[in-house]
């Protein structure tokens, strides 16, 4: 009897941003798989060649560009009725050339809102997620700096460009968090960013906030996705069960830690950057690297395919919250 199981095919695929922050799609060929639809530059990798090597095949052949630099940025599982894709995704943060659609494909750059959008095969729709998730995600602490003081760090983080934040207060009695986690709605939605409450999830609507952090403790505790998209779910995790249980709940990314030593659990062993990459790839959704982070890691965070960074104290105790935030938004 023939067997039903599916191959799994290796798809490498590149994230290119122009200097105006658009990002390259092209058009699949009609005859093609998913034929019509948008999708973002890549393709099947051999059986031989390595992800970055096979990237680098595909954009010079697709798209005519020389591959300098990429890091990992995400990788996501998708079934198709016919195929199943395991979609290995960079950010090209260096090429040589003008991308062309050398397979006759039309090509062009679109502004990030814009993707969603987009006729994309179903597989792409969560890197358009990822696309659209900020490097820098602030957590809330008016218990170290007071709530009025906490709110004036809060307003220069994002008129220097924050554009995601979690309230997270435990310290707070209910009541109380519920009329400052407004407080930090109000303010942010001015700037069109937008706020998790570390809290139970009933609270989201009741504050105006566009999502939630789920705890460890919620997170291990929560057998369904707690609200519907477009809300955001995020999970707080430490391990690859956790991990493992917040990609099966459904949630749109997730933060680890402790990735460094930190001040305020001295006594937690830190996982490190290589294991933080290992640990990542066992996840397909983003994940955010959490743990004595400064803004200026940054940038090796995203060599060992994170997100970006979970911030408390690495940006409120900044010299300067604008410079800090300005020299590395864009990764």
């Amino acid at each position: 009897m023939p067997s039903t199981e599916v191959e799994m095919i290796p798809v490498a695929v590149g994230i290119l941003e122009d200097a105006e922050g658009r990002i390259l799609v092209a058009q699949r060929p009609g005859h093609k798989h998913q034929g019509g639809k948008w999708e973002f530059p890549g393709g099947k990798i051999g059986p031989t060649e390595s992800m970055p090597a096979g990237l680098a095949r595909e954009l010079q052949e697709e798209l005519g560009i020389s591959l300098r630099a990429a890091s990992p940025m995400l990788r996501t599982r998708h079934t198709y009725p016919d195929k199943d894709v395991l979609l290995d995704v960079w950010r090209v943060t260096d090429f040589i050339g003008t991308p062309q659609g050398r397979e006759g494909q039309p090509i062009r750059w679109v502004q990030r809102h814009e993707l969603e959008r987009l006729d994309l095969p179903a597989a792409d729709v969560p890197i358009v997620r990822a696309i659209n998730l900020p490097p820098f995600y602030l957590i809330t602490d008016s218990h170290r700096y007071g709530k009025s003081p906490m709110l004036g760090l809060i307003e220069r983080a994002l008129r220097a460009g924050a554009r995601l934040l979690q309230v997270r207060e435990p310290h707070m009695r209910q009541d109380e968090y519920i009329e400052y986690a407004r407080q930090v709605c109000t303010l942010a939605h001015a700037h069109g960013a937008r706020v998790l409450l570390n809290a139970d999830p009933g609270l989201v609507s009741e504050c105006d906030a566009d999502g939630v952090q789920l705890n460890s403790r919620r997170l291990m505790a929560t057998s369904t996705r707690p609200i519907p998209s477009p809300s955001l779910v995020a999970a707080s995790c430490h391990n690859a069960s956790e991990l493992s249980h917040a990609v099966a709940l459904g949630a749109d990314f997730s933060l680890l830690s402790p990735v460094l030593p930190t001040t305020s659990h001295p006594g937690t062993p830190a996982l490190g950057w290589n294991e933080f990459a290992r640990m990542r790839l066992q996840s397909d959704i983003p994940v955010y690297a959490l743990g004595g982070m400064q803004t200026q890691h940054l940038r090796e965070a995203r060599v060992h395919g994170a997100q970006g960074l979970a911030i408390i104290g690495g940006i409120w105790d900044a010299a300067s919250i604008e410079s800090a935030l300005a020299s590395n938004l864009r990764g």
